[in-house]
């Protein structure tokens, strides 16, 4: 289910009430020890919710390599507060459309925080972290 599905359901207010925040992610995929940028990768960045996987983001790196900035729910942080911060898990996955070589990372995101995901890819090879 696409996040615009899921924002007609019960579970998205739920799951918004536990992450008003937003947390920034950006990918930076790369091959040949960070010497060439993967353009065209397809970068495709869900969590599952109530036994449900929701995509939140389905795109493709530039020429760069890049992927700057998907804007993710997040809990909020509280800075005055020394316990373990709530956090929401998402799973993001690498391929080009035929998904040989696919990869699949899992970040956690915090509300104000900027996590960037950095793939090393080899086509014909794949990995799950």
């Amino acid at each position: 289910m696409n996040i615009k599905e899921f924002m007609n359901t019960k579970s998205y207010q739920d799951f918004i009430k536990n992450n008003p925040g937003k947390g920034n992610l950006k990918i930076r995929a790369y091959a040949a020890s960070e010497a060439l940028p993967v353009s065209g990768l397809r970068i495709v960045v869900s969590s599952t919710i109530n036994n449900q996987q929701i995509i939140f983001f389905d795109g493709l790196t530039d020429s760069s390599g890049m992927i700057n900035t998907i804007s993710l729910p997040a809990p909020k942080l509280n800075l005055n507060n020394l316990e373990v911060p709530a956090t929401i898990r998402y799973e993001i996955d690498a391929f080009f459309d035929n998904q040989v070589g696919k990869r699949s990372f899992y970040v956690n995101m915090y509300d104000g925080i900027c996590v960037v995901q950095n793939i090393n890819y080899t086509p014909g090879e794949e990995y799950v972290s």
